[in-house]
C-alpha cells in the first residue's frame, strides 16, 4: 500500500524533533457550490530540527512515532 505524501507549510517548530504542518485543500460546498479552503494540521517528525516556520515541506506517512506523529518530513519544497 503506498504511503500518502502531502505538501504544506510549517506553522510551528517549538517542539524538539517535531514540526506542525498545515495542509490546505480546496473543496466545493455541496449546497452553495462555492469553493472553500479547508485546512488540517499534522505533527511530523523532523530528525535534524532543520525546518522553520514558513517553510514549505513535503511529508510522508510512516509508522507511528508517538501518539500524534504518523508523518515524517521528506524534503523542503521550493527555494
Amino acid at each position: 500500500m503506498p504511503r500518502r505524501v502531502l505538501t504544506g507549510e510549517v506553522v510551528s517548530d517549538k517542539m524538539e524533533k517535531t514540526v506542525v504542518v498545515r495542509i490546505d485543500r480546496r473543496v466545493m460546498h455541496p449546497l452553495y457550490k462555492k469553493i472553500i479552503t479547508q485546512s488540517k494540521r499534522y505533527a511530523a517528525h523532523d530528525e535534524t530540527d532543520s525546518y522553520a516556520v514558513g517553510d514549505m515541506v513535503r511529508i510522508r506517512e510512516c509508522r507511528p512515532i508517538s501518539r500524534r506523529k504518523r508523518f515524517e518530513v521528506i524534503e523542503k519544497v521550493g527555494a
